[in-house]
């Protein structure tokens, strides 16, 4: 079976974390919307290829196909009754779900099947993510540790629910508190939670990845593969290869791949006056009111913060920015900013290469050829 994972006319709405990746590629929950599907669809013992309906400078990396058997909404994550329900569709007939478009059979819609499910993930805006993590994490959860056994609790941990908490071979997890009471706990193959660390569900902690000493976090919280995290953390989503590894705060917040924020960056999530949010929007390139009261900072691949930052309540940071100083930057930081502020400096492609390139090859990888060619479009087009 081939799948086509379609932005859905929504990319623009998802950046900066979409400046480098289609929709469907975004953690939520335990895996990526991606994963999501293929996971579902081997469990109805399918085999998948997948295939991408997103911006043209993408491409390169995530290709498109003419030849799929069914179109995909990638700003989805679905669940079993979804699922059956695409699997049931005839040929040319679309699935939609409380109205909106959900897949098609075949390259036209002839006729369609309408369903109600109040319990479907459907997300339309870049906060929906950590606002809806809690519910991804559980449906991720039952999907991944159905019919398996977890790694037995070390006696060293006090723990809370642990009927709630499943830990994958190779991971470590000693003196530490755990609380499953609130959502369930997850912790990948070979991670590490460190001694001291007080965790909160709903939390899952990805491949490889580590929580330092004394580290406390609260739910809705995803920590994503090779990622590092200390401090204080609360309903945040971390992609993969990150770090916040000291002390600091950040809340409500989405972070890429490949940054770093630096020792005691704090993130405002809520403002003094308690009032709703004023958050920048790539499609009107400019500031625009929502109905949020909390948002901490949304950042791009491979941007970094200073020691002893501060972030304003509803920060956005694009891709390869270097925020530093001792004064508040903006609520928006383009990429390619050195500095954090509208007159600072652009950051030089190929230092930023060299940057980012050290940075990998801690974690014994590359960057590749078609990953330049993505990175020096965003430069030279100031997206």
């Amino acid at each position: 079976m081939i799948i086509q994972l379609t932005d859905n006319n929504l990319h623009l709405n998802f950046r900066p974390l979409t400046l480098t990746r289609p929709i469907c590629e975004l953690r939520f929950g335990i895996t990526t919307i991606k994963e999501t599907w293929l996971n579902f669809f081997t469990n109805e013992s399918k085999s998948v290829t997948t295939h991408y309906e997103t911006e043209k400078y993408l491409s390169h990396k995530y290709a498109s196909t003419q030849n799929f058997d069914f179109k995909i909404a990638g700003n989805v994550k679905p669940n079993q009754n979804i699922i059956n329900h695409i699997l049931s569709l005839k040929n040319n007939e679309s699935l939609y779900c409380n109205g909106k478009w959900i897949a098609t059979k075949g390259h036209r819609e002839d006729s369609r099947l309408d369903i109600v499910d109040d319990s479907l993930l459907y997300l339309t805006q870049i906060w929906d993510l950590f606002q809806l993590n809690d519910k991804a994490l559980q449906l991720d959860f039952d999907l991944l540790t159905k019919g398996k056994q977890s790694q037995k609790i070390s006696d060293t941990n006090r723990v809370l629910n642990p009927n709630n908490i499943f830990i994958e071979v190779g991971a470590k997890v000693e003196f530490a508190i755990l609380n499953a009471s609130t959502g369930p706990i997850y912790i990948g193959k070979e991670a590490e939670v460190m001694e001291g660390a007080i965790i909160r569900g709903g939390f899952a902690l990805l491949d490889h990845a580590t929580v330092k000493m004394g580290a406390k976090i609260y739910g809705a919280t995803t920590i994503g593969p090779h990622c590092k995290v200390g401090g204080e953390i609360s309903n945040c989503i971390l992609q993969a290869y990150s770090n916040k590894g000291h002390d600091g705060f950040i809340g409500n917040s989405i972070i890429g791949e490949w940054c770093n924020l630096g020792a005691d960056t704090n993130s405002s999530n809520l403002k003094n006056n308690y009032g709703k949010l004023k958050i920048y929007s790539y499609r009107t390139n400019k500031l625009e009111q929502t109905n949020n009261l909390f948002c901490g900072v949304l950042m791009g691949d491979h941007s970094k913060t200073g020691i002893n930052t501060m972030l304003n309540t509803a920060t956005t940071i694009g891709v390869n920015a270097n925020v530093f100083g001792a004064q508040f930057p903006p609520k928006f930081i383009s990429s390619y900013n050195w500095g954090g502020f509208e007159d600072s400096p652009k950051f030089k492609l190929e230092k930023s290469f060299e940057v980012s390139q050290n940075m990998m090859k801690r974690r014994h990888l590359d960057l590749s050829e078609v990953d330049k060619t993505i990175l020096k479009h965003i430069a030279d087009n100031n997206l």
